[in-house]
């Protein structure tokens, strides 16, 4: 896999924005919901044992910061036989087309539960471990498939010049109703204008989506 390399600097506020404002944000949010929200971790992993059976989590390998791999952590919403064949090859030659659209493949078939735990989010909510390791933000670019981002361009490599995030700009500007090429334009903003009223605004919008279930699939 190629690396992508660090940039020797950056302007000095979005730096310090960047490595350690947002850094300690990241550990005590992270650190505050999973205290916060264990009791319906619980809550969330009993009712998916119940009817949906083990295993409870779901583990891919992803892209994070500077395309390194890192597991990302789900709660499962998927049938546990799929697991295993959910993996996607592409055959794009110069760089990922800006009309595709991520689908899941009709081969997979996704539970009744697990459509109400993604239209709400739910699923997401065991990636706050992955954002007190330091793998990911709570505000970044959607952690993107080792599959897909092996055939970005330089351009789309942008992208993963900042840590990706439980939520995003691309998220609260369509989530999944986006093409790629949405998806990279709303991402390479936001890596240019970090700050935390941005974060902060994608964070508020990010509630409203959550809770009307708006642009899931």
């Amino acid at each position: 896999m190629e690396k992508l390399d660090q940039p020797p600097y950056e302007q000095a506020p979005i730096y310090f924005y960047r490595s350690f404002v947002k850094r300690t944000v990241d550990i005590l949010g992270s650190s505050l919901l999973l205290i916060l929200l264990f009791p319906f971790i619980i809550l969330f992993s009993v009712i998916l044992l119940i009817f949906s059976g083990r295993p409870l989590f779901y583990k891919q390998l992803r892209a994070g910061l500077y395309d390194q791999p890192f597991i990302i952590w789900k709660f499962r919403t998927m049938q546990a036989e799929d697991i295993e064949s959910s993996s996607h090859k592409y055959e794009w030659k110069d760089e990922v087309p800006q009309d595709f659209e991520f689908t899941t493949p009709q081969t997979l078939y996704i539970t009744k539960l697990g459509r109400i735990y993604r239209k709400y989010s739910i699923d997401e909510i065991p990636q706050l471990w992955n954002v007190l390791k330091g793998e990911m933000s709570i505000v970044g670019p959607r952690p993107e498939m080792i599959e897909i981002t092996k055939h970005y361009s330089s351009t789309q490599k942008n992208r993963l010049k900042v840590k990706p995030g439980i939520t995003g700009y691309a998220q609260v500007n369509g989530r999944s109703a986006i093409t790629h090429g949405e998806k990279i334009a709303y991402d390479l903003y936001y890596v240019k204008h970090c700050s935390f009223l941005l974060d902060l605004k994608i964070v508020l919008q990010t509630v409203y989506i959550v809770i009307t279930g708006k642009g899931a699939w």
